[in-house]
């Protein structure tokens, strides 16, 4: 998980101005992302894509759509690269009611092992690089209030992002 995060913070470095982030936000701006572990192993690399996707939209003020899914892991430059535990995930996001599911490009024979009836009902987004992710996924950019005293120019900001848990699938 802390990979996938310093990755993540080192592709919005390195892209800031394609993302709409200020290009010093590493110098003003606190960043800390919590993920409670409680009784669900997480799996980091997989993350990778959901981490960077809620860093740019929390450092870009631009919301992330509600009706989709992610998974894939990244590299510094941006690829999206193969996970696995596919299926699990897929028929998660399906009994959560998500539709449309973004997932790495090399996972597309993966998607042979999903049932029929599943894959018929979503919609599956195929990602070579992180840029089609961030595409899909974030929404224009919110008006930001300036006048709250954690919002000045002057005070460093902070950006918590908190994760939820992932949907764990219930046994039938």
């Amino acid at each position: 998980m802390r990979e996938s995060a310093q990755a993540g913070l080192s592709y919005i470095r390195a892209h800031a101005a394609q993302l709409g982030v200020p290009s010093d936000f590493h110098k003003t701006t606190d960043i800390h992302v919590h993920l409670p572990e409680g009784a669900i192993p997480k799996d980091g690399p997989s993350a990778g894509v959901t981490m960077i996707t809620s860093m740019v939209s929390a450092l870009s003020s631009r919301p992330v759509r509600q009706d989709i899914a992610m998974t894939g892991e990244i590299t510094l430059r941006g690829k999206v690269l193969k996970i696995g535990g596919l299926k699990e995930k897929i028929i998660a996001a399906h009994r959560a009611r998500v539709r449309t599911v973004a997932i790495p490009h090399e996972n597309e024979d993966d998607l042979s092992e999903v049932a029929a009836n599943i894959r018929q009902d979503m919609t599956f987004v195929l990602m070579k690089e992180i840029g089609e992710a961030l595409e899909l996924a974030l929404l224009p950019p919110v008006e930001r209030k300036t006048d709250h005293p954690r919002q000045q120019p002057d005070l460093r900001r902070r950006v918590a992002l908190r994760v939820p848990p992932p949907v764990v699938p219930r046994s039938v």
